[in-house]
């Protein structure tokens, strides 16, 4: 059972405005426009389930009692948009190619809380609860996944898996619902073993490019 707290913030569309005073559609054949980056802001899809990374204002009313995670069917959801950052503050530089097996963190653009996991038990499957946690950015050292992909750097077409450094569980759905207040959506939980259920693409979103490049970013369907 989930309890719902009121209220959406304005955090995305504030973002997106300020993207939308740069951002444009980059030049065919740019080798940068194949990787994802850090600062892009993106939805993440999941391959198995066909559910986008969600989170929101609603807390788990069981373990940790967090802000929950779940995955959403729709895909103009504005509560689905992460962006991508450094293990650390300055780890990775703006509009860098994220490499494979680089540690990251994704903040929920929404309410600034990153995806985070620990030992508390999700509340249907019984895996490991996933959550969103901390202020403005800012969690702890629980907040570090690595991205496991097949190549040097994460390719925006390809499928990826992110594994959590502190536990060493793989983000996954496997396809449990919730009820009320939040019919539909999916669980999102931490797995050890890694399968089908655990892999993520990037979609829709702002991809950042080095600044020193000409178009500084890419703006894909927001």
């Amino acid at each position: 059972m989930l309890r719902a707290r009121c209220g959406l913030r304005a955090g995305l569309g504030l973002l997106l405005l300020g993207l939308g005073c740069f951002c444009w559609r980059q030049v065919e054949g740019s080798e940068a426009a194949e990787y994802v980056t850090c600062g892009s802001v993106v939805k993440l899809l999941n391959t198995r389930h066909n559910v986008r990374l969600h989170s929101h204002d609603v807390k788990y009313g069981s373990g940790s009692g967090q802000q929950s995670v779940t995955g959403v069917e729709t895909s103009d959801d504005a509560n689905s948009y992460w962006t991508i950052r450094g293990r650390l503050d300055g780890a990775c530089q703006r509009g860098e190619p994220i490499k494979c097996g680089q540690a990251i963190r994704l903040t929920h653009v929404n309410t600034g809380k990153n995806l985070h996991t620990h030992h508390f038990s999700s509340p249907l499957s019984n895996n490991q609860e996933v959550s969103a946690f901390g202020d403005a950015g800012e969690g702890d050292e629980l907040d570090a996944w690595t991205v496991q992909c097949s190549d040097a750097l994460w390719d925006r077409e390809d499928a990826v898996r992110f594994k959590h450094i502190g536990t060493n569980v793989f983000l996954t759905i496997t396809g449990e619902q919730y009820s009320h207040p939040i019919r539909g959506q999916r669980e999102v939980h931490g797995m050890t073993n890694p399968n089908a259920n655990n892999y993520w693409k990037a979609m829709e979103g702002v991809f950042i490019k080095p600044s020193s490049m000409p178009g500084a970013a890419k703006h894909d369907e927001l």
